[in-house]
């Protein structure tokens, strides 16, 4: 609930910021007589509406998406030795870090993988690879698990959703103002929207996104870190690291689409900008580090 309320509080400071900011500047008078006759507190209003609705239609469905994208087997009735002990670890986190018992899953796939996700702290999804579980020995995965309930319990999928809403609350805002200027500014249309509107709304929308994505990015290495470090509190710090090489000698894995990676590897260099996940070798010296 906290969340929420911060998530709403900071939504309506972006509002109230960047209207004294275009006021302040003259913005919005610099528009005016140019013709790009804007009502920026309505478009304000407008671009928080859309860019929560989106980021929480997102988070309501994870769950269901999740389960859908990856083909998740929901384990109600464990059928072996290993599924029961799967959810006897999953329970045994969940307890000791204060959380509602989460779906506990498995998907088929080769790679060593695992995600979490879920509207809240006590209505969520903790999931596992077939590969994972063939690859990696129990202390191993007792230490992605534990990897996984710290997401789970730092709320990480809901601020993450949370955060994105309000970039995409600034994608939205600065896309449709951009989109005005040129579209009265440059071509001159008097009434009404014409194509160059469209276009360079949509163009614009796309760039933002991507840069602002970058943002978003460093936040999820950023909880990446800290998913780690409160793993290897519940799990023990050896046994984190071991998970993490263990995965640096797993050839060609597979990147789970969008926000379902959670224990994958990424590349570097520029490419850093965009990853979700730090570099495995970050990550370890991290925890070797930790004190």
């Amino acid at each position: 609930m906290m969340r929420i309320l911060l998530f709403l509080a900071t939504n309506a400071a972006i509002l109230v910021v960047i209207s004294v900011i275009f006021n302040l500047l003259g913005l919005k008078s610099t528009l005016d007589a140019q013709g790009v006759n804007l009502n920026l507190e309505a478009l304000l209003i407008m671009s928080a509406i859309i860019g929560m609705t989106g980021s929480a239609i997102s988070l309501a469905l994870s769950k269901w998406s999740a389960k859908k994208a990856m083909g998740v087997h929901v384990i109600e009735h464990p059928q072996n030795q290993t599924e029961q002990w799967l959810v006897n670890i999953v329970a045994q986190q969940a307890k000791q870090v204060g959380i509602g018992m989460p779906e506990v899953g498995i998907f088929q796939t080769p790679e060593p993988n695992a995600f979490a996700t879920g509207m809240s702290r006590n209505n969520a999804l903790v999931a596992v690879s077939t590969g994972l579980l063939q690859n990696m020995n129990a202390d191993e995965v007792e230490a992605v698990v534990g990897h996984e309930i710290s997401h789970v319990a730092n709320g990480d999928m809901v601020t993450m959703a949370l955060m994105q809403g309000v970039v995409n609350t600034f994608v939205y805002f600065f896309a449709t103002v951009i989109g005005h200027v040129v579209d009265r500014v440059v071509f001159k249309t008097e009434r009404g929207y014409g194509p160059a509107y469209y276009v360079t709304q949509i163009v614009m929308q796309i760039v933002l996104s991507i840069l602002a994505s970058m943002l978003v990015m460093w936040f999820s290495r950023y909880r990446e870190f800290r998913a780690d470090a409160d793993g290897a509190r519940l799990a023990g710090r050896q046994k984190m690291i071991g998970a993490l090489r263990a995965l640096q000698r797993a050839h060609n894995p597979e990147d789970l689409p969008g926000q379902l990676a959670a224990f994958g590897i990424n590349g570097g260099g520029m490419q850093k900008l965009f990853m979700s996940h730090p570099p495995l070798e970050e990550r370890i010296a991290a925890l070797q580090n930790q004190r």
